[in-house]
């Protein structure tokens, strides 16, 4: 399986490659340069294994000769043997045709944990193999610097630097990265919002120089390797709800279009997904792309759901690839051209391409809260605003007709990431787990800086180079 960027300039890798690059030297993303096919008899059988089990087959499908099934199957089995819930990725009946999927059972309570523990077993026996240190930066917008952190933090061969905009994740999310005290650990808080947060680390990627003097590579969504560990649980989920070969909606509340674009992914390989829903919050530049074709950016407002406070979508770039039928040319100057006019305006014929796979809706704040309301009415239980997003949102695209059949919303993140909101909307705060009782009693281990690349560059060198 070999790995091209959608920009087209940059030479094909394997599935090493990719994993620890992340992204290509010519400031594409990597895409597999063909997907792997299945039938729907092929992918029911992967869908009913046990999810590690399930894990390594996806996966593998992606790997090539770089990772076997056999040894994915370990490193699958010891990435989920902690996760609090037995089904790793449980499938909650919540009406007629209508479930939730939770994937927020893993150590760092989200959805991020499916890709990054596994990636972190990756990654260790990559570098070993190659005899190699590595230094992985992330930017997150609340999540996955926490699970990047937890799946990393006793890899002898990696460091690791997390930048997020200070004061714009909640004090759970932030204290789950800055209170892990480890020497190969580096928090960085930056005065900005998450896009700044996400520029400056695709500046550093392309600072050729820097890039070889750390041995920079990353873990956001731009690579890969997080999207091939996330097309799973959509094979899983399909297969506990689907009868025979039936089609199944999912609807996903999505920030980076990571998560959804995982969905998209699994579709191409051949399993049976009707619509994809992209769940967007205020900041709703996917809903709008989507919806009318203008990929402008309008500015970050924050939110109760601020994992997806976001207007720049690295993912976005893959769907563009693909809608525009993998021409790499016209991908490149789509992409130049809205890093020179800072908007987007798509035509006709790729509009038209992305909206025979997706819909889209937009939930303003206090739609959030009533949601979360209106389910812990309903059902009983709490859920958290990402959740609450795409419940909205489903709900929504059903009464407009965009959606019928069984819908399946992924639920991102435990409640107890998000006490705030959920309290406000509820009157409840909901519990942290037992194993993060003490959050709030632990040292934190940050620094802070301006949005600015040379800033940051001289903390990571200050860190890991001695320089």
């Amino acid at each position: 399986m070999d790995y091209i960027s959608t920009r087209g300039r940059a030479s094909a890798v394997d599935f090493e490659g990719a994993l620890l690059t992340g992204l290509a030297p010519d400031g594409g993303l990597y895409m597999p340069s063909k997907w792997p096919a299945l039938s729907e008899r092929e992918a029911r059988a992967l869908g009913e294994r046990p999810y590690a089990e399930a894990a390594a087959g996806v996966i593998s499908l992606f790997t090539g000769d770089t990772l076997d099934e056999t040894a994915l199957q370990t490193m699958a089995a010891e990435a989920y043997s902690g996760f609090s819930n037995p089904a790793v990725a449980p499938l909650r009946q919540i009406g007629d045709e209508d479930y939730i999927l939770e994937l927020f059972h893993g150590p760092t309570l989200a959805f991020k944990d499916f890709a990054m523990q596994i990636l972190g077993r990756m990654f260790d026996a990559a570098l070993a193999r190659r005899d190699e240190t590595l230094t992985i930066i992330v930017a997150t917008s609340g999540d996955t610097g926490s699970a990047a952190i937890e799946a990393l933090k006793s890899c002898e061969r990696v460091n690791i630097v997390v930048l997020h905009p200070e004061g714009r994740v909640s004090d759970v999310q932030r204290r789950m990265m800055t209170s892990v005290i480890a020497s190969n650990v580096c928090n960085i808080a930056v005065d900005g919002s998450f896009d700044d947060c996400q520029n400056i680390v695709k500046s550093l990627f392309a600072d050729e120089a820097f890039v070889k003097r750390v041995r920079l590579g990353g873990v956001n969504s731009i690579n890969w390797a997080r999207l091939a560990a996330q097309t799973v649980y959509y094979f899983t989920a399909w297969a506990s709800v689907a009868k025979q070969n039936e089609k199944i909606h999912f609807v996903v509340p999505t920030g980076n279009f990571g998560d959804v674009f995982a969905g998209y992914a699994a579709k191409r390989m051949g399993l049976p997904i009707g619509k994809l829903g992209v769940a967007a919050n205020s900041n709703d530049i996917l809903h709008r792309a989507i919806s009318a074709g203008d990929y402008t950016p309008h500015g970050v407002t924050p939110t109760h759901a601020p994992s997806m406070d976001i207007q720049v979508a690295s993912n976005f770039e893959r769907l563009l690839f693909e809608a525009k039928h993998r021409d790499h040319d016209a991908l490149r100057e789509a992409m130049e051209s809205f890093a020179r006019d800072k908007t987007l305006k798509m035509d006709r014929t790729t509009l038209h391409s992305i909206q025979e796979d997706f819909v889209s809706a937009a939930i303003g704040e206090q739609e959030t809260l009533d949601e979360i309301a209106r389910h812990h009415d309903v059902a009983g239980a709490l859920i958290d605003p990402h959740t609450a997003v795409a419940r909205a949102a489903a709900i929504r695209l059903r009464q407009e007709g965009a959606l019928s059949g069984k819908v399946v919303t992924l639920s991102t993140a435990h409640p107890a990431k998000f006490p705030e909101a959920v309290e406000k909307a509820t009157g409840r705060t909901p519990a942290l787990p037992a194993a993060y009782a003490d959050l709030f009693d632990r040292p934190e281990d940050m620094c802070k800086a301006a949005a600015d690349m040379v800033a940051i560059k001289s903390i990571i060198d200050r860190k890991f180079s001695g320089s």
